[in-house]
């Protein structure tokens, strides 16, 4: 037996933005699964889309978009931001596999969340698993105010950690970039719809649906 997402994002305190970002990734992967030529496992690609940031609070920063943390505040969001590093560990990409191992049953859902990282998009390009390429590539169509086209959202992110550039040097992140705009082909050319046509428009009634959705 399983429970609704929405009642996870409360009892796991996650953030109001960073719940709809998982909302919006999970949206965008629908509306794919939906318009594919190609047998995918639809409920296990928006599983793990919904929980593929739960542990992400470790690493805000929360002086970038400070209006996002209300109405509790930074000092609230703070102490949850604590309370996650002294269970998970400082690694946010760790914690949302380990979240993820306490939510769902699924083995597949927990390897596609721990699939999901930018330093692994070359390694998705050259795999045939559509499952993974659309699984990350929805994450990479969301920013933290919407949907936004793949471009969009790679120079939103140069810009959020350019002072983390540290982490992946100028040449590899635009060999990532890259790989992910092929991802994007690769996956649309089995799509009967355009990249465009996945919007915040049409992304929205799947979001409030989607609260409703059932982890297993």
């Amino acid at each position: 037996m399983g429970r609704k997402i929405s009642e996870i994002y409360t009892e796991y305190k996650i953030m109001p933005n960073l719940q709809m970002h998982m909302y919006r990734v999970a949206a965008v992967a629908s509306i794919i699964c939906d318009n594919l030529d190609e047998k995918v496992n639809k409920e296990e690609i928006i599983t793990a889309c919904l929980l593929h940031d739960m542990g992400n609070i470790i690493k805000s920063d929360f002086e970038f978009l400070p209006e996002l943390l209300q109405p509790q505040g930074p000092e609230y969001w703070q102490k949850v931001k604590d309370e996650y590093i002294g269970k998970y560990g400082d690694s946010d990409h760790e914690a949302n596999v380990q979240i993820t191992k306490e939510l769902s049953s699924s083995g597949n859902v927990l390897y596609l969340v721990g699939q999901i990282h930018f330093s692994l998009m070359c390694v998705h390009r050259d795999i045939v698993d559509m499952n993974v390429k659309i699984t990350h590539y929805a994450d990479g169509r969301v920013d933290p105010y919407g949907i936004v086209s793949y471009e969009e959202r790679m120079n939103e992110a140069k810009e959020r950690y350019k002072d983390r550039a540290y982490l992946f040097p100028l040449e590899n992140r635009e060999k990532l970039i890259s790989c992910g705009k092929e991802i994007e082909k690769q996956i649309f050319v089995k799509c009967k719809i355009k990249p465009e046509d996945i919007n915040n428009e049409t992304v929205a009634p799947i979001v409030e649906s989607l609260k409703d959705f059932v982890i297993k």
